[in-house]
């Protein structure tokens, strides 16, 4: 029986993930703030997943979860770090600070303490630890700031990871994902459908499935081989010329 561990399920690519991992003979331990979304999966995927309610940002209830589950998850073949999110795409000057360590503690913190609290277990199964991170971690846009300074801290942390598990077998892929549809903009703008739905206007974009089929694609590879970074983008996208400031 193989084991996996995927937050941010209730949607988007943690979502899309934990139906593929469960399809594929998994049992999921699937995390979210939202029970009823989590119920409702679980309704359509049966006992192969459980649904852990929690905001990875607390970090004793996050601990608490994880030391409830049950005896087949002392050993965890798979965990998808997916909670994370941006807030806003002003200026750093005119952000909201508030966004900010929204960000922050969950993108970096919330990551930190799951992985930390799961490793035991990994190490166990000689296990598979993908983070989802972003194009923004690498490739700087307008607005980005502490959103892209947070997942350039994805980044740098699974590569970190990797010199730290040498010798155990585990594997780390940082996956970073450009134009993608999921809530991710609706979260973004705060609910403000015109901004979330221009960000999708007459182009193509990857979806949450197409993410979900690349982590289950790297599980099927030979255990000797580790991507430490997949960068992915719609065909569509490309990347941003240098800005120029004009008199």
């Amino acid at each position: 029986m193989k084991t996996a561990f995927v937050t941010g399920a209730s949607s988007g690519f943690g979502q899309a993930s934990a139906r593929a991992l469960c399809k594929n003979g998994y049992v999921v331990a699937a995390m979210a703030r939202r029970g009823e979304r989590l119920r409702a999966l679980k309704d359509e995927l049966g006992e192969n997943l459980i649904c852990l309610e929690c905001d990875v940002r607390d970090k004793d209830a996050l601990n608490r979860a994880i030391g409830g589950l049950d005896e087949r998850f002392k050993s965890l073949d798979v965990l998808v770090n997916n909670a994370g999110l941006a807030l806003g795409q002003e200026r750093f000057s005119e952000a909201s600070i508030d966004d900010f360590d929204v960000m922050i503690d969950t993108n970096i913190k919330g990551l930190v303490y799951v992985t930390k609290a799961l490793l035991p277990a990994i190490i166990k199964a000689r296990g598979y630890i993908f983070n989802l991170g972003s194009v923004a971690g690498v490739h700087p846009y307008p607005g980005a700031n502490v959103y892209g300074g947070t997942k350039a801290f994805v980044r740098q942390l699974s590569l970190n990871l990797r010199n730290d598990l040498t010798g155990t077998g585990v594997r780390v892929t940082n996956i970073a994902p450009g134009i993608a549809k999921t809530e991710f903009s609706q979260v973004r703008f705060k609910g403000d459908e015109a901004k979330s739905s221009a960000v999708y206007e007459r182009t193509k974009y990857l979806s949450a499935e197409d993410i979900a089929r690349i982590i289950t694609d790297c599980l099927a590879l030979p255990e000797h081989v580790n991507i430490n970074e997949l960068e992915v983008m719609a065909t569509t996208q490309t990347w941003a010329g240098f800005a120029i400031e004009r008199e």
